[in-house]
């Protein structure tokens, strides 16, 4: 058995799980639902062990010191970790609730039933429910059992079942509250008054507009370069952000570097670092060599991922408020408890004074702009004390000021002999870092990776990122490749001095990594003159994985193939360790060199399966956010600040283009859950690729793939 941190870090069965009066079971964890339908799971899976309806389980929101910490909610971890504790923890409850109902009926434990929490004892027909056993002020004062008797498959009922998503009925009706929507008494709105770019210094605001501002009751927090304003109306703090804005004047020092990022990627200091078997190590790295005398054919090729934004529909905002020298801040960080730690060492404040409730707002899927907002509204709210400040950032804010997804750029090198058999694979990713959350760290690390507090006069300075070594993480995640490739050679390389400010976008290093890998094992399978299926079936011995590309490639392949058309397919396992997953794209592209998404297939292989319609949705967002990455979105700037600062310089995927979806999950309810979050999105990549390429015989390689994009490739070929 596999040791579950959530359990090691939260051993107290009462952490997880506590009865409630009347008839009701509360379910504590660590992992925040930012719609990757957590919540329903564990319900379900907790019903399940406890043999009751899942309407008597509420989910309770985390909030740090009453929660379990589970640190991130992050790596497609949420099932493999807050999903089997809560198993434990209720298969634990039920064998101590069975336990007490033995001594109360006076009956063996073997001749005991329970049916939606009433235990009946057959023999005599006495009965006790789960409520009478332990009431709301009890505890169970055990530990979880990782060795108490999970329920038998054979006899589920809600696991593996269509269930309809908790608060599905508030969100499309539109009912749902969110952080943005809180109203409480004497509350006051907050806006930060952000430099034109990072590098820029304050230098004065305008003495008659802050007057006037003052005058007209705007509070002007200003402590350094750091600044933000305070009403009693929100339409006010926005008009009055606007105002101090255009009345500041700035030191923009040498503003932003304008060097090309592909080549800057190439040419700036870097650390280098072998990779075998997922796992980075320091040492000499082996040199590039010339192709095997045995090589048939031997190809390089570079492709490039540009900075990528999160561009989450609601921009951040958080709520705080300081009393009694406590900080209580509600926002919708995914993970509540490093904020926590990183804050209390910024601030200066003892951890147990700061208590963090996440709220569902705008969806993370990375390290967004939350952090920031939780830690602009805390620092007003030390200012003012005593009154909730809800602050909230605007569009241009997130767009200009979150930490991005890092450019990346992949070299690859590879040989097949005559029999169409790879012999030789060499590959090098380039990019700044992944891991910029605000965790702890040496000399303060944790409150310098929050925004907010590098512009204070007293300013933190920004880390110093070093190699994530961990296995499969940040760059080198899904480097290595799952197929039977002899001779490898993999890099990573963390390059220094890169010109925006990058942390954690969703599948990090992957989404770019199985691009480059995907794409080129279909240019050498067009080399060997092998279908790019049969190629891929060549170079795998993994079982799951070849069902999941045969069941992908069997839906594609035998749709109609029209002029014009292409097919594409490509495969990865996440992390080479979490969920299989191949896609297969249609597509057109028109004669203005646009492409019109078609038809979408992702099959996958997520071991057991407790909430299949939340994985579909998992792994149809997943495929929909990675076509939008591939076909549209980059990040722009010149030496004055971000100039993708809204949807029109931002665009992103619009229903028009949204693809006939189908998802074909393969169950193995005998298997452990596999993270499902961020399966598809590599995959999707370079099925667009390979799928432009059998419509156009143009080989994409930087992402995105504009009309620009492709009608340049066709004036270079």
């Amino acid at each position: 058995m596999v040791d579950n941190p959530s359990l090691k870090k939260n051993p107290g069965l009462d952490c997880w799980i506590k009865l409630k009066k009347p008839g009701r079971i509360s379910i504590s964890n660590g992992k925040v639902d930012i719609g990757q339908r957590i919540s329903t799971a564990v319900a379900l899976i907790a019903a399940e062990e406890l043999s009751v309806d899942p309407s008597r389980i509420d989910v309770e929101c985390p909030v740090t010191a009453i929660s379990p910490d589970e640190g991130i909610t992050s790596g497609s971890n949420s099932m493999e970790e807050s999903g089997s504790a809560v198993r434990f923890a209720a298969a634990t409850a039920r064998q101590e609730l069975i336990r007490l109902a033995s001594l109360a009926l006076d009956a063996p434990i073997e001749a005991l039933e329970v049916n939606d929490g009433l235990v009946i004892a057959c023999s005599t027909n006495r009965s006790i429910t789960y409520w009478d056993l332990i009431s709301d002020e009890d505890s169970f004062g055990v530990t979880v059992d990782e060795s108490a008797p999970l329920k038998p498959r054979s006899e589920y009922r809600f696991v593996g079942k269509r269930n309809t998503a908790r608060n599905m009925d508030k969100i499309v009706s539109g009912s749902a509250n969110f952080i943005h929507d809180i109203i409480l008494p004497n509350m006051l709105h907050a806006r930060p008054v952000r430099p034109p770019h990072y590098h820029a210094k304050l230098k004065e605001i305008d003495k008659k507009i802050e007057a006037k501002l003052l005058e007209e009751k705007v509070k002007i927090i200003r402590d350094g370069s750091y600044i933000a304003v305070l009403a009693e109306e929100e339409y006010q703090a926005v008009q009055a952000a606007q105002r101090l804005f255009n009345a500041t004047t700035w030191d923009h020092g040498d503003g932003l570097s304008e060097e090309d990022i592909f080549e800057s990627l190439h040419k700036k200091s870097r650390e280098s670092l072998i990779v075998v078997e997922g796992v980075p190590s320091e040492g000499p790295l082996p040199p590039l060599g010339a192709p095997p005398d045995n090589a048939f054919r031997s190809l390089k090729a570079n492709y490039d991922r540009p900075y990528q934004m999160h561009g989450s529909i609601g921009p951040s905002a958080a709520l705080a408020i300081f009393e009694d020298n406590k900080l209580k801040i509600w926002c919708h960080s995914q993970g509540i408890y490093l904020l926590r730690a990183a804050l209390a060492d910024g601030l200066e404040m003892d951890v147990e004074d700061i208590i963090i409730t996440h709220t569902p707002g705008a969806g993370c899927y990375g390290h967004n702009g939350a952090d920031d907002a939780a830690t602009d509204a805390a620092l007003i709210a030390r200012k003012v004390q005593n009154r909730p400040v809800l602050l909230k950032w605007t569009r241009d804010d997130e767009h200009a000021w979150e930490p991005y997804g890092p450019a990346m750029s992949m070299m690859m090198q590879a040989s097949i002999d005559s029999s169409g058999k790879i012999i030789d694979w060499s590959q090098e990713t380039y990019s700044d870092t992944h891991m910029n959350r605000p965790r702890p760290g040496a000399n303060r690390a944790g409150p310098g990776r929050l925004l907010p507090l590098n512009y204070l006069e007293d300013a933190l300075p920004k880390p110093r990122a070093n190699p994530n070594m961990g296995r499969h993480a940040g760059i080198h995640r899904n480097l290595d490749p799952l197929y039977n490739l002899p001779n490898k050679r993999l890099v990573k390389n963390l390059v220094r001095d890169m010109p925006l400010r990058t942390s954690s976008l969703r599948t990090l290093g992957a989404y770019a990594n199985v691009f480059a890998i995907e794409s080129f094992m279909d240019e050498l399978a067009t080399e060997a003159e092998i279908s790019p299926l049969d190629f891929r079936l060549k170079h795998l011995t993994d079982e799951r994985g070849i069902d999941v590309l045969r069941s992908a490639a069997g839906s594609l392949y035998k749709r109609d193939k029209r002029p014009g058309i292409g097919h594409g397919i490509a495969f990865a396992q996440y992390k080479n360790s979490k969920t299989y997953a191949a896609v297969g794209i249609e597509l057109e592209v028109t004669d203005s060199a646009e492409i019109k998404l078609h038809y979408a297939v992702g099959a996958a292989d997520a071991g057991q399966v407790v909430d299949p319609d939340g994985l579909s949705a998992q792994l149809e967002g997943g495929i929909i956010q990675a076509a939008s990455w591939t076909i549209y979105e980059a990040v722009t700037h010149d030496k004055g600040g971000i100039t993708s600062r809204d949807w029109d310089t931002y665009p992103i995927l619009r229903f028009d283009n949204v693809p006939e979806i189908e998802i074909k999950i393969i169950d193995r309810p005998e298997d452990p859950f596999l993270g499902a979050g961020e399966a598809t999105a590599g995959p999707t990549a370079a099925a667009i690729a390979n799928a432009v390429f059998d419509a156009t015989g143009l080989r994409p390689r930087r992402i995105p793939f504009t009309a620009e994009t492709l009608r340049q490739i066709a004036i270079s070929e």
